[in-house]
């Protein structure tokens, strides 16, 4: 007999947004035009900024790290 095994969630923290509607639409509209989820989609939009801030801004942050 099979068992059922429920898999683990990926690891990560859980925080609460609050995204104006028209971010939120923009989104979604290019989450679905990738067939992303929506939590994958701003994760790549955040990891794309963070990669490419302004030099000023990357050393500061880099100094704080």
């Amino acid at each position: 007999m099979n068992k059922l095994k429920i898999p683990q969630n990926h690891s990560g923290i859980s925080k609460t947004l609050r995204l104006p509607d028209n971010v939120v639409d923009k989104v979604q509209d290019l989450a679905d035009l990738k067939n992303l989820s929506f939590n994958k989609t701003v994760i790549s939009l955040i990891k794309f900024a963070l990669e490419n801030l302004d030099d000023e801004d990357k050393q500061k942050l880099e100094k704080n790290a």
